[in-house]
């Protein structure tokens, strides 16, 4: 039975637990867990970091900790008993534990590794507290470290600063706000700015000297060295190495390390040094030879130096090689270093150049103390302690030194009767009074023990050597007296067995007679001479003697003038011993009284160094003359004590402080001193206002404080000694005493006078007395004492008088002093206390010390305990109030507004001002209960004064508020800070409700507090759903959600105002939106009501709520590009309108039909408009893709226009629109995209604001900017034409304000895009249509098919894979169909992407004889509103024999919202038709499509366009073969039988027209085959011939046996080729077929397959392969090709230029009879290139509306003769003999209209190419005419200037497609019946012929006169009436026929195809409907 558990309630796991049994809970190793209930051997309960999810576990995996139970029962809490420091590491490591992996994620390696190793680092710290062996002290320094750890990490992270006091996070409910403030701005300081160490040590660890000339022991002396003044500023530190260079004692690291220690902030500088000297023991030279003695000797070997400035960046401990360097000459070895330091290169080199010395060095910052912590190993591994020179920067009481310094300098010697100069060696020994030596006293350095004896350098052959060598003598102070230091000379004999030779000796007693030392300085000794060791053996003979010059009587000259003379250094640093014969006097003063006067004044001047040596016996001698002799020295002493006393507030000695504080309560025993020191400090104080110098006074109450203390003291001890005699007496006196000081202090002065200044000076040591005070008077009595004190101050005061600054310091340390903390002395105090602040607060100055103040009273204020509050404390709070409140908040007000001051540190100190204030006011409104606030409300006088207090407290709030009040990472402040104002809204919100309501309304006071809700609510800190999980549940259960409790007092304050609420209508729509903004659910039902109100209200007043629309849609467009707001939102602002029932009171006052209409009306735009805003957001996010930012834009831009008309936002989005088009490199779009904006401008001169980027500026200046800039894209964009347009506008601007200066650079501009036109190639962009299925795509998306212009180069693969990257979650689909419905509805995205083929527009352009490419190319691939895409597919059963017979094509046209390009490179499809094209019509535009390319081709040949006739070659090979092959034979087997001709009746005419095409072609190839004999190279003439051969083959398949044979209808029209090429005209057949441009592909065709080709490659692919190989296809795939049904033309409008190939493998081609298996390839694929419908990607210029329709069939269309041709220009045609038996029937149709034949003129070859010129006849086949009807053709007019033809081939010597796959490759374009033409034989290029005579109902006969060559413009042909009524569209250009006499007309300007806005899509289809035009309202804009 499951019971509930009392005592097990919390527990850790020990080892994972699957959970598999039932109800089972999974635990993972370490987790919490709370216990619920237990159950034998079971428990239940949940883990603590995921509390819903309860289960039950086994409990033997749980270790039981002790925990305490809150909230016992449903809700319980538990919170484990553990150290607050671990339960803080736990939580802190679990919440980085996420944020770490993210840091892998997000690739920040760096930081992911140092928090891996902190992280380590800190569960190695925990494991040593929870196992608690550490002493208390580790414990301290191990918390420390884990707190520095956890705020590092934190920082990082950024996460939240946590307070903390003792290393443990404090409670914000448990501390008040001021203490929080102070904690978190502690915390935040030292983690800004750490403070800098003012102690540094440096650590020096010696470890080998490298040479390779060693062999003997060396000495190494480090020392620091500062270079400015030339002195060693520490001791040496000595280190011995062995022969081999290492440390001769490698075991003792204490002999090898040291730190150089309390060097000061000044001593790291860049002139201070490490100087190394080193020292070999050897030899005298260093290269002698062994001799027989053993004497060694100190020889200099060489010196290293190194900066300490170069330590100062390193932070680890850094080996280096110092560089040894040794002098030229020995004589400079005493100041080798200074010429190293100064870089004196002659006088020292590299003693080898591999001569180094290995030391590591670190500097060390901190107290020595702090280093012993910090760094444990160092200490317990053994270091010797290297000292400075004489005492640090601060003298600690009880340092105990007697360190006597001496350093060896030079002496001077006579040679002593040698022809060279002496080795002098010096042999230094300490003795004491009886002549013995003292052991163990002499010290070359620290690092080595003391030794008895120093031997010095030696200097070979030198009489006047300088070693500069420093000893210490660390001699103890008792053995100082009498001691002496004996130095003994020696010279070093080279020979005589190298002994060493005394000769002389000299000495320096240590103490004087009088008991002073020896002085520091230079001490020059005499040399006595002595050759015996035994003389000194007796040293009281020499003791007697003189030892220093400078001691001789004047008239002992003898010693004076010795030659020989010694010098040294002595420095004494000691903390016993004196130098100063002063301090020996005085302290000696009963030895002699009639000096103690003399004494006493010269105290002052002895060093202050001197008197905290001996201050106990200072004061000790002082006390002990006061109480001898105090009527005569009383005021001496007092002066003594008072300079004493001064001289410890010295920073150096502020530490002897406490040594003093400890005598005065050990050792002072002046009972009876108090009454002469106060009757002196009164007599003092009387004397301050008529003393004219006041320094002395100023001094005397400097040391007011230990003055008091000694009063006190005495007092004490007589009061003991007496039984507490005269007490009142002493009571009196200091009565009187405080009576003189009210009397100076209550002067009044003027400026700053002496006066003023000794006031300040007493008022900042007055609280400092307060504590002595109460050691003998009550609390009540020492607080009336400082009241009268502060109340006698003058209270009128100059504001800049420094005496007020003092005064507030003086009132801050008494609030921080004991006598204010104790609440009886408080209630005297707190009235003055306030009354100052008061003042100062209202004159704004002082504010620091005013915070300072304020803090540290409020900070005394208790907290109510168990409900309870004392009286005295809300008394106190009352008071305080009362006093400061108003003025606190107009502090912070003008605070708040003021500048920041310039400079980091007044910035920071103006901060830290604003944040104390704040944590005041916060402080004491947490204080104020509901008594405080009645009281406040009723004391105002007048609602005026309420409403300001209202006014200045909300602002207050929200100044509160703003993210800069705190640091970033201050969420506990912020947190504390938001629950103090909610509290305090709602006691206010009563009294606005009751004061400021009905006809008291007030409108500025509601508008402040609805204001200070919003934004209360929207601040960042509040918005819990960004916080990590565990920081949110904190959050709620200490606070709840404080956006909820204000959002419902919002709700509440509404309904109160009633009619009041239109005052707020539309101001508050925007504020009251940002908050229903926030995602949180309760909020949002709280407040989406009050919009329902806010209609209903502006519906009353106004019928209408358009100014709530207005509001809300402006609004939401700000706040969501803000990044508010998510789909839930939406959703629920659409459930305004059910919302509607529970309040049918709103619509009593109008019909509820009206009502709702609106109001649907409204929320409907509204969601719409959200969906396309949360799409906007979603795509401007960071790395999401141009494509897609750009298409969301567009749709709110639309959006804007069309449903909103909201000018001002349409705009800007149009600028935003404009940005991303030009970052994606989108010129065109980008131009007119900004035409947009451009269109809604005239030419006039209104003033425009300024507006986004543009100045105020003329609406015709802005939008001739607006027309320079799109020119200028259109230019970038290659959109050259449009650009000539807006040129065109402007130049007539310039030309109407006579601006020639423009308009001529307007009119270079124009040129030069017309010269850019010529001489620029363009890419050819492909098309692609896009289907978006899915409920996952965006709005803008969803659930629509688009159009997109491709990139440059880029084809089907690659647009497929750039939209599957912009949408990496989407399928794409593998057929081409449409999808249905569970697509569409499906949770996911379905991208279906294939090509398609434009259909152009301008086909006046496109059909325009002799118009370039570069021109038409234009026209092809702009403005294109309608798109094609062709499915073949089979109809029926197929025949298998013949598939043309059931081959149909789909045809599906797309029909677009806007023409392309434009804003954006897709738009999506408004409409879509589909049509189907039956086989015969299929066949139709194969072979018009095919002839066409023949036709272009021919002419490219001719014209010399191309410069291999290799395109040509193929193309014919592809075609003949096929048609001898088979081609053209499957489309007469299948629609020219008998079956097919009766079973489709209605298809006559098409069948008529196929035959037509068919013969046109084989004329096409009889002409292009002449040509292609003159043009083609020797090698190829095989081909060539095997081609003619194949034709014959080929015109013998179509009953073609001889010229003659063509029908009449073909013989009668010639080929009219302009330049050369053939060219014919034709009716169109009625059909429904669209004749529009498609693509094909060359294929190959093999006998045996059939196959449907689904490649859609481009067709220069395979073209390009040919010429590369130099080969055409083989002929076995040559004459099997078969028409391909499912193919279109070669020529590829889609391809790009000729220099970018893609090829496919042969297998790709294939005939158009495709495998059964592949038949279904075209609805299945994927669209690749490969697979894609090849007339998906083929454009056909001419539109369905131009096919002309049956009943125009017929002779009407063919040329006739021009009567205007003179007799001489006529040729006449040979009779025709052709005939075929298929048309005789329909022959007749075609007599008497058949004009006569002609060739046009053929251009010459460049001159360099031509041969003599021969005549040559030519002649024509003429048709026979049967009918004298005479018929004419509607004019069309090319221009003159064509130079290339409409064929994707150029002028490219390759050609795009591969020509062998015949009529299954013929291109789809619509082309005319063709004319037979003779062709001149001969070795020369065909002549030009002249036009055909008019010769009706006559044979046409050859011309035997030769017709002469010329290279001119060929003549007109015959002119076609002009309104032919049968012909109602022009003919494709194609098929024009130039006029006969009428120059040619030049093609429309540009400007004249813009119409409407841009006027380029003029002939666009009218159906299509145009976004409707914005109101003009710009002209602001």
């Amino acid at each position: 039975m499951w019971i509930p558990s009392e005592h097990e309630k919390y527990g850790v796991v020990l080892a994972s637990f699957r959970g598999t049994v039932q109800h089972g809970l999974p635990l993972e190793i370490g987790d919490t867990v709370q216990i619920l209930e237990k159950c034998e051997g079971w428990y239940r309960g949940f883990i603590l970091k995921n509390p819903n999810v309860k289960g039950i576990f086994p409990s033997s995996y749980i270790h039981l900790r002790n925990a305490i139970v809150k909230n016992k029962g449903q809700f319980e809490t538990v919170i484990p008993i553990e150290d607050s420091v671990i339960t803080e590491m736990t939580s802190t490591l679990r919440e980085w534990g996420t944020m770490w992996k993210q840091l892998y994620v997000k690739n920040e390696g760096d930081l992911f590794h140092r928090l891996w190793h902190v992280m380590n680092e800190i569960l190695d710290l925990r494991r040593q507290v929870l196992v608690g062996h550490l002493t208390h002290d580790r414990m301290k320094d191990v918390k420390q470290h884990i707190t520095a750890r956890l705020d590092w990490g934190n920082e990082q992270l950024g996460l939240d600063l946590v307070p903390r006091r003792e290393f443990s996070m404090v409670d914000p409910d448990e501390i008040g706000v001021t203490e929080l403030y102070r904690l978190m701005e502690h915390r935040h300081r030292k983690k800004d700015t750490s403070a800098p160490a003012s102690t540094h040590h440096l650590f020096v660890h010696v470890k080998s000297l490298m040479s390779a000339n060693l062999g003997e022991e060396l000495e190494v002396f480090f020392h620091i060295y500062d270079g400015r003044e030339n002195r060693p500023l520490s001791e040496r530190f000595f280190v011995r190495l062995n022969k081999s260079g290492l440390p001769k004692w490698p075991e003792k690291a204490d002999r090898q390390c040291t730190l150089f220690v309390d060097l000061g902030s000044s001593d790291l500088r860049k002139d201070v040094y490490i100087v190394v000297h080193i020292i070999r023991i050897g030899r005298m030279g260093a290269g002698e030879k062994k001799n027989t003695s053993n004497v060694q000797y100190r020889r200099p070997f060489g010196c290293a130096v190194v900066s300490i400035a170069d330590l100062l960046t390193a932070d680890s401990k850094d080996d280096h090689l110092l560089k040894v360097y040794a002098c030229n000459t020995e004589i400079e070895w005493y100041q080798i270093h200074e010429n190293i330091i100064k870089k004196a290169n002659s006088r020292y080199n590299l003693s080898g150049s591999n001569t180094g010395l290995a030391v590591a060095l670190q500097l060390l910052h901190g107290d020595i103390d702090q280093l012993r912590r910090e760094y444990m190993v160092l200490f317990t591994r053994g270091v010797c302690i290297t000292r400075k020179l004489g005492f640090s920067d601060i003298i600690m009481p009880g340092e105990m030194r007697n360190d006597l310094y001496m350093t060896l300098e030079k002496g001077e010697f006579e040679k002593g009767g040698k022809s060279v100069a002496r080795n002098v060696e010096i042999t230094l020994y300490v003795l004491d009074a009886d002549g013995q030596i003292l052991k163990g006293y002499v010290a070359a350095g620290s690092g080595e023990p003391g030794g008895d004896e120093y031997h010095s350098l030696v200097l070979y052959h030198n009489n006047s050597p300088r070693w500069a060598e420093q000893i210490k003598l660390p001699i103890p102070v008792d053995m100082f007296r009498g001691s002496h230091v004996r130095f003994e000379f020696r010279h070093c004999s080279t020979k005589d067995k190298g002994e060493k030779k005394l000769f002389g000796y000299c000495f320096v007693p240590l103490m004087q007679e009088d008991g002073r030392t020896l002085p520091d300085g230079t001490h020059e000794l005499i040399i006595y001479k002595c050759e015996e060791n035994t003389s000194l053996a007796d040293c009281s003979r020499y003791l007697k003697l003189p030892f220093s010059k400078a001691n001789l009587p004047s008239n002992n000259q003898t010693l004076k003038g010795a030659k020989e003379s010694f010098w040294i250094t002595s420095f004494l640093c000691s903390t016993k011993l004196t130098q100063n014969g002063d301090m020996l006097d005085l302290l000696k003063w009963r030895a002699h009284p009639e000096r103690i006067n003399d004494s006493l004044s010269k105290l002052k001047e002895i060093d202050g160094s001197e008197i905290v040596k001996f201050l106990q016996d200072t004061l000790d001698t002082l006390f002990g003359i006061l109480d001898e002799s105090s009527q005569r020295y009383s005021l001496k002493v007092f002066d003594s004590l008072v300079h004493i006393i001064n001289l410890l507030q010295d920073s150096k000695f502020q530490h002897f402080k406490p040594v003093m504080d400890t005598y005065i309560e050990s050792h002072f025993a002046g009972a009876l001193s108090y009454r002469d020191l106060m009757k002196v400090l009164k007599w003092y104080m009387d004397r301050i206002v008529e003393a004219e110098h006041q320094d002395h006074i100023q001094q005397v109450l400097k040391a007011s404080e230990y003055i008091f203390k000694y009063i006190i003291q005495s007092r004490r001890l007589f009061s003991l000694a007496t039984g507490g005699q005269n007490e009142e007496e002493f009571r009196a006196c200091i009565h009187e005493l405080f009576m003189s000081i009210c009397f100076f202090l209550s002067q009044e002065n003027k400026g700053i006078s002496p006066v003023a200044q000794t006031q300040a000076v007493f008022l900042r040591t007055f609280p400092a007395i307060y504590s002595e005070l109460l050691k003998f008077f009550t609390v009540r009595e020492v607080a009336g004492f400082v009241r009268e004190t502060l109340a006698s101050l003058p209270t009128v005061v100059q504001a800049d008088s420094p005496l007020e600054a003092v005064k507030l310091q003086c009132i801050s340390k008494t609030v921080e002093s004991q006598l204010y903390i104790n609440p009886e002395s408080r209630c005297i105090l707190l009235p003055v206390v306030l009354r100052v602040l008061q003042t100062c607060l209202q004159e704004q100055r002082d504010l620091v010390m005013c915070a300072r103040i304020f803090t540290s009273m409020l900070s005394l204020i208790k907290k109510e305990e168990n409900g309870i509050v004392e009286p005295a404390v809300l008394e106190e709070v009352e008071l305080i109030v009362e006093s400061l409140l108003g003025v606190l908040l107009r502090t912070i007000l003008e605070i708040s507004n003021r500048p920041q001051p310039a400079g980091p540190a007044m910035r920071l100190q103006f901060q830290d001002v604003t944040g104390e204030f704040v944590a005041c006011l916060l402080a004491l409104l947490r204080h104020m209960s509901d008594k405080h606030y009645q009281k406040l409300l009723q004391a105002f006088s007048s609602k005026d004064d309420l409403r300001d207090f209202l006014l200045h407290i909300f602002t207050v709030f929200r100044i509160l508020i703003r993210p800069e009040m705190f640091p970033k990472d201050w969420t506990v402040m912020r947190l504390v800070t938001n629950n103090v104002i909610i509290t305090t809204v709602l006691y206010l919100s009563d009294a606005l409700r009751k004061n400021f309501l009905s006809d008291k309304f007030d409108y500025k006071v509601w508008d402040s507090y609805f204001y200070l809700s919003v934004i209360f609510i929207n601040q960042p800190c509040l918005q819990l759903e960004s916080f990590s999980p565990s920081k949110r549940k904190k959050i709620l259960e200490k606070y709840g959600d404080m956006r909820v409790m204000m959002g419902c007092e919002i709700f509440s304050m509404w309904q109160n105002l009633g009619e009041h609420k239109l005052n707020f209508i539309p101001a508050m729509i925007g504020p009251f939106l940002e908050v229903t903004l926030v995602p949180q659910p309760d909020l949002r039902n709280v407040m989406i009501p009050i919009f329902h109100d806010m209609m209903d209200w502006e519906q009353r007043r106004s019928g209408n709520f358009k100014q709530v629309e207005a509001k809300l849609i402006d609004k939401l467009d700000s706040l969501m590009s803000e990044g508010k707001g998510d789909e839930t939102y939406r959703e629920l602002f659409n459930s305004i309108i059910p919302l509607f029932g529970p309040y049918p009171s709103l619509l009593k006052k109008i019909e509820r039909e009206t009502w709702r209409e609106s109001g649907i009306s409204l929320i409907a735009t509204v969601t719409r408009l959200m969906e396309r805003l949360l799409d906007y957001r979603d795509c401007m996010k960071l790395g999401e893709v141009d494509g897609k930012k750009i298409g969301c834009t567009v749709s709110l831009l639309n959006f804007y226009k069309t449903e909103l008309n909201k000018e001002e936002m349409y705009i800007r989005y149009i600028h935003k629109l404009y940005d991303l088009h030009l970052k994606a490199q989108n010129y065109t779009e980008a131009s007119y995209t900004l035409l947009l904006y451009d269109e809604l401008l005239e030419w006039s001169d209104r003033p425009l604001r300024e507006f986004l980027n543009y100045p105020m500026q003329s609406e015709w200046h802005r939008k001739e900017y607006l027309h320079l800039t799109i020119i200028q894209n259109f230019d970038r964009g290659k959109c050259w034409e449009n650009g000539i347009i807006l040129c065109r506008e402007l130049a007539d601007q310039y030309e109407s304000y006579y601006d020639y200066r423009n308009l001529s650079k307007m009119r270079m501009m124009e040129a030069s895009l017309y010269d850019k036109i010529m001489d620029q190639q363009r890419l050819e962009p492909e098309f692609f249509r896009v289907g978006f299925y899915g409920k996952k795509f965006p709005f803008f998306l969803r659930n629509k098919e688009f159009v997109c212009r491709g990139h440059d180069y880029e084809r089907l693969e690659a647009f497929q894979q750039r939209m599957l990257n912009e949408f990496p979650h989407a399928i794409a689909m593998q057929h081409v169909n449409q999808p249905d419905q569970t697509i569409y509805q499906a949770d996911a995205q379905y991208l279906q992407i294939y090509a398609v083929t434009p259909i152009p527009e301008s086909q006046d352009v496109l059909q325009r004889d002799g118009v370039p490419d570069n021109i038409k190319s234009f026209y092809k691939f702009n403005h294109i509103w309608r798109f094609r895409y062709d499915r073949p597919f089979h109809k029926g059963t197929k025949d298998k024999e013949n598939e043309f017979k059931s081959l149909w094509v789909e045809r599906t046209t797309l029909t677009l919202v806007q023409s392309l390009p434009g804003i954006s490179r897709w738009f999506e499809v408004e409409k879509r038709e589909l049509v189907e094209v039956s086989p015969l019509e299929n066949a139709i535009e194969v072979i018009e499509n095919k002839n066409l390319q023949l036709r272009t081709l021919i002419t490219q040949c001719q014209s010399r366009q191309m410069q291999n006739i290799n395109p040509l070659t193929m193309c014919l090979n592809g075609v003949i073969d096929a048609a001898v092959n088979g081609g053209l034979a499957r489309y007469q087997e299948a629609f020219f039988v008998k079956d097919y001709i009766m079973n489709h009746p209605e298809d006559g005419d098409k069948i008529g027209r196929l035959r037509e095409l068919m013969f046109e072609q084989a004329h096409i190839l009889e002409y292009g085959l002449t040509v292609h004999e003159k043009y083609v190279p020797q090698d190829m003439r095989p081909l060539h011939k095997k081609l003619v051969d194949q034709f014959h083959l080929m015109k013998s398949s179509l009953g073609i046996q001889k010229p003659q044979e063509f029908p009449a209808y073909v013989r009668a029209s010639p080929v009219p080729f302009i330049n050369g090429s053939p060219r014919t005209y034709r009716n169109s057949v009625p059909s429904i077929i669209s004749p529009d441009t498609g693509r094909g592909v060359a294929r190959r065709s093999y006998p045996a397959v059939n196959r449907y080709s689904s490649s859609s490659l481009s067709s220069q692919a395979s073209n390009e392969v040919s010429n590369i190989t130099g080969q055409s296809e083989s002929s076995d795939e040559v004459f099997n090709m078969q028409p391909s049904p499912s193919t279109s033309s070669l020529s590829s409008n889609h391809s790009a230029s000729p220099n970018v190939t893609s090829s496919a493998p042969s297998s790709t081609r294939g005939s158009p009879q495709m495998a059964e298996k592949h038949k279904h390839s075209r609805e299945n694929a994927c669209l690749s290139p490969r697979e894609r419908p090849v007339s998906a990607i083929f454009p056909n210029p001419l539109d369905p509306a131009q096919r002309v329709p049956a009943h125009q069939i017929g002779d009407t269309t063919l040329p006739r003769s021009d009567p205007n041709l003179s007799a001489p220009d006529k040729v006449r045609p040979t009779p025709s003999s052709w005939s075929l038996d298929s048309v005789k029937e329909r022959a007749t149709s075609f007599s008497d209209s058949v004009g006569k034949p002609a060739c046009p003129p053929i251009p010459p070859r460049p001159p360099y190419q031509v041969s003599t010129a021969k005549n040559a006849r030519s002649q024509s086949p003429g048709p026979m005419s049967r009918s004298p009807q005479k018929t004419t053709m509607p004019p069309f007019t090319p221009s003159p200037t064509e130079c290339q033809s409409t064929s994707l081939v150029s002028n490219s010597p390759v050609l795009s497609g591969s020509y062998s796959s015949g009529i299954s490759s013929l291109s789809r374009c619509s082309v005319s019946e063709a004319s037979g033409t003779e062709l001149p034989t001969g070795d020369h290029p065909p002549h030009p012929l002249p036009p055909p005579s008019a010769l009706p109902n006559s044979i046409s006969s050859s011309s035997d006169e030769p017709i002469r060559r010329e290279n001119k413009t060929p003549p007109p042909y015959s002119v076609y009436e002009r309104n032919n009524p049968r012909r109602p569209v022009p003919l494709p250009h194609s098929l024009s026929i130039p006029p006969q006499t009428d120059p040619p007309a030049l093609p429309p300007k540009p400007h004249q195809l813009r119409t409407g806005s841009m006027k380029l899509d003029g002939n666009a289809d009218p159906r299509v409907p145009r976004p409707r035009p914005l109101p003009r309202k710009v002209s602001q804009l």
